[in-house]
């Protein structure tokens, strides 16, 4: 069930929460309001130590979904390796467009965002929203991946960077809150 969402997980398994990225699920409870009995996942969420119930039947709807796929992965980074295009949309719609993405919970549209923001970057400064979407999403596709493929993230750092360089893009230099220079 690799890469699906749904509701058929078992203690141990590796998801994927939308907007914050890998856990374990740690239990599977019964609770009861006193008229219906339902059964919860209770997650971890490792890079933050967040714990997350969510409820079994609601999970497809969350987008609570196992990790992603070896193909999926392929497809991820040749999506990245290819020429960009820049949305100019109002900053306001792109940012609403951006975190709908981030919460729809597929990695594919995640790199949409990270791709969309380098392809921006190229044309003017981020703002420090952006840059905060842009490194977050960053966080979740490489952690994700390395998850995924059980390997260091550095590695797969190095396979994102490679793909993006294909496209001429690249990561803004880091430069701190103070702004830019």
């Amino acid at each position: 069930m690799r890469g699906m969402p749904g509701s058929n997980f078992r203690v141990g398994d590796k998801v994927v929460y939308p907007n914050h990225g890998v856990g374990v699920i740690e239990q599977i409870s019964l609770r009861s309001n006193g008229f219906v009995t339902e059964r919860y996942y209770l997650l971890n969420i490792r890079s933050s130590s967040l714990k997350v119930q969510v409820p079994c039947q609601n999970a497809a709807a969350v987008g609570l979904r196992g990790l992603v796929a070896t193909e999926e992965m392929e497809r991820i980074l040749k999506f990245l390796s290819q020429a960009g295009e820049s949305k100019n949309a109002d900053w306001k719609e792109r940012y609403r467009e951006h975190m709908d993405k981030m919460k729809a919970g597929t990695l594919m549209e995640v790199a949409e965002v990270l791709k969309s923001l380098l392809v921006l970057h190229q044309q003017k400064e981020l703002s420090v929203r952006e840059r905060k979407t842009l490194e977050r999403a960053r966080y979740l596709l490489v952690n994700e991946m390395a998850q995924a493929k059980m390997c260091d993230e550095l590695q797969v750092e190095d396979q994102v960077l490679a793909a993006l360089l294909k496209a001429e893009l690249k990561f803004p230099d880091v430069i701190g809150d103070e702004g830019a220079a």
